[in-house]
């Protein structure tokens, strides 16, 4: 067979495994599950890296493929995923839509970037320390599980204006040029309580009641 099956690669297959069943939940209705199958892709997105990088004998072959497969994976769990989500959640309209395809569009043009800057071992400072150029993709799997959580608070109409500013916000900031440096351990387990308790809570409380047409008439004309 082609392609490369080690354990280097695994957590990226998982990864998109999560959210390929996140897209069947999120078509069905089914968000808690959808958000929670984010989550785990963002999480081994997290620490593929890691786990690719204690494999000290790889090929050249081996680490182009892992940068080239983790993107491509990349586009459907925190491209297109969340895209989607927030689409079935109520994002519609002129506004909405194009929100959601800057968001795509953006996604796309990150990794793209990242995979050329990556190849020329780019993003490492002088002093050896790695960092993203733009915000990294993964991002949204901790933005949208935060943004969902707002339901609780807030009138549906609100709700889904949350979710076009996280989709312009968020994809806006994929391409603005500017350094960030990468999470080290600590920040990292920070990251994951945070993404962890928002989604707990979210399994907790929230009872989808989304509602398709509440709202201001004017508002949802563009965004509904």
């Amino acid at each position: 067979m082609i392609g490369y099956y080690n354990y280097t690669v695994v957590l990226t297959y998982i990864s998109l495994a999560s959210s390929v069943f996140g897209m069947t939940q999120a078509i069905h209705g089914r968000f808690k599950t959808a958000i929670l199958c984010l989550a785990i892709s963002g999480l081994c997105d997290m620490f593929d890296g890691k786990i690719a990088r204690t494999k000290k004998d790889r090929t050249e072959d081996e680490k182009a493929f892992g940068i080239q497969i983790d993107s491509l994976c990349d586009v459907v769990c925190f491209g297109a995923f969340p895209a989607l989500i927030c689409y079935l959640l109520g994002v519609r309209g002129p506004i909405g839509i194009a929100a959601i395809i800057l968001y795509c569009v953006n996604s796309v043009v990150r990794l793209a970037y990242f995979n050329v800057m990556e190849a020329k071992n780019a993003l490492v400072t002088e002093t050896g320390e790695k960092y993203y150029r733009g915000l990294p993709i993964t991002s949204m799997a901790i933005v949208l599980p935060l943004v969902f959580m707002v339901q609780f608070f807030v009138p549906d109409y609100i709700f889904r204006l949350c979710l076009v500013l996280a989709l312009i916000i968020v994809g806006i900031l994929f391409v603005v040029d500017f350094k960030l440096k990468k999470p080290n351990n600590a920040t990292l387990a920070v990251l994951v309580a945070v993404v962890g308790v928002a989604v707990l809570i979210m399994l907790i409380f929230t009872n989808y009641r989304i509602s398709f047409h509440a709202g201001w008439p004017w508002f949802t004309r563009w965004v509904h």
